[in-house]
Formats: structure tokens, C-alpha cells, sequence
């Protein structure tokens, strides 16, 4: 039986935060507000959590699932060959609306997907996603909704959708929007916009001027 906490009351926000983080370590599923749409999120470690994941919202692997973390200091022990622009944005747009495809360190033991050596991987600004990230650390992220339904901006929708393949719902409350985040390839000699969302082109070559657009 999923359970639900509104996080806008510190004492439900306190007993769901430690309860999420009890679920994502026993490999369970747990939905969380962001700044852009809830997230349904998983131990990015644990392949069996991630599967769960994938399952839960009818997606195959052929869409590997972005990583979340709560700090920008946890990329050193994730990703290898990033380079000074990728910090530069980093130092930028973190946290925010920004998703980085780097490569991920070749040593990790994850399963996140076809992800051919890469990593999507990012900071969200919202309070509640940072403690639970800073707890539990990396977590495997996806939009919380069923595969070709829309994201979903409050957890009413994501719990109409996800039910009991989640246990903990924490509710923020209604998300800013449902603009998503910008996805930008770092593992280049120079940086490419895969995607743009809240931020775009124009705002991304403030900090890396040479920024190309993908076609």
C-alpha cells in the first residue's frame, strides 16, 4: 500500500523524507517533486530498483533513465573526461533546469539502460528532491507517468497513473511548469544542446560561447 505525505507540513515533510529514503535504500519506488514535473526515482545502483522503474511506467531500455543528485561535489565520483566548460555550466545553471550527457565512470556498477557508456545527469532546485538526494545519493529519475501519458505537475496525477507500483509519494505540492529541462552533450571536445527547454541556446552560450545546436 503506497503511502503519502504533503511535505508543506514539516511534520509529514520530515516522517516522508525518512521514509522515502528507507524505500529507496530497500530497492523501492518512490515519487518526488522537482522544478520541473514530479519524478518517479529509484537507488541508481541497484539494477533491480531501476528495472522496477522502467516497468512501472511501460518503458523499454532504449530510453535510459537521467541520474539526480543532490550536490554538484558527487559528478567526481560519476563521470570521467569532464571538461572545463561542462564545469562551467555546472557552475551556471546547477541547480536548475540543466541535464548534462557525460561519460559516466567506467568503474560503476549501474544499469540504467542502453546508455552506451553515458550518463544524463542532474541538480534539480527544489528543497525536497536536495534532502532526499543529499540522504540517499544518486538516484535514477524519470518523469512520473505512464509511457506516452503526460508528465505529471502534482502527485494527484502521478498516483492516478503509478497507484501501488510506488511506495512513498512525497507531495510538494503543484511543480512551476512542465517546460522540461535542457539537455546538453558534454562528452565532446565542444559542448551540443541536444534539447532545449527552460534554458536556450542563446542563454546556454552566455558560459560556453561555442555551444552547437544538434539537428
Amino acid at each position: 500500500m503506497a503511502r503519502r505525505y504533503d511535505c508543506n507540513d514539516a511534520t509529514d515533510r520530515t516522517t516522508g523524507l525518512r521514509e522515502a529514503s528507507s524505500a529507496v535504500r530497500r530497492g523501492e519506488l518512490v515519487v518526488l517533486p522537482t522544478d520541473t514535473v514530479y519524478g518517479l526515482g529509484a537507488d541508481a545502483f541497484s539494477s533491480e530498483a531501476v528495472a522496477d522503474l522502467l516497468a512501472a511506467k511501460g518503458r523499454g531500455r532504449n530510453m535510459p533513465t537521467p541520474v539526480l543528485i543532490g550536490s554538484p561535489n558527487t559528478l567526481h565520483g560519476l563521470v570521467t573526461d569532464f571538461s572545463e566548460e561542462a564545469w562551467e555550466l555546472v557552475d551556471a545553471f546547477w541547480p536548475g533546469a540543466l541535464t548534462l550527457v557525460a561519460r559516466h565512470q567506467p568503474s560503476l556498477q549501474w544499469d540504467l539502460g542502453d546508455t552506451r557508456g553515458t550518463v544524463a545527469i542532474r541538480m534539480p532546485l527544489h528543497p525536497v528532491a536536495i534532502e532526499l538526494l543529499t540522504d540517499v545519493g544518486p538516484m535514477a529519475v524519470s518523469s512520473a507517468n505512464l509511457t506516452g501519458h503526460p508528465a505529471p505537475e502534482d502527485c494527484d496525477a502521478a498516483q492516478d497513473m503509478l497507484g501501488d507500483a510506488v511506495s512513498v509519494y512525497l507531495d510538494g505540492g503543484r511543480t512551476p511548469g512542465i517546460v522540461p529541462s535542457s539537455i546538453v552533450d558534454v562528452t565532446g571536445e565542444v559542448p551540443v544542446l541536444l534539447r532545449a527547454g527552460a534554458l536556450d541556446a542563446d542563454e546556454l552560450r552566455k558560459v560556453v560561447p561555442d555551444l552547437e545546436v544538434a539537428h
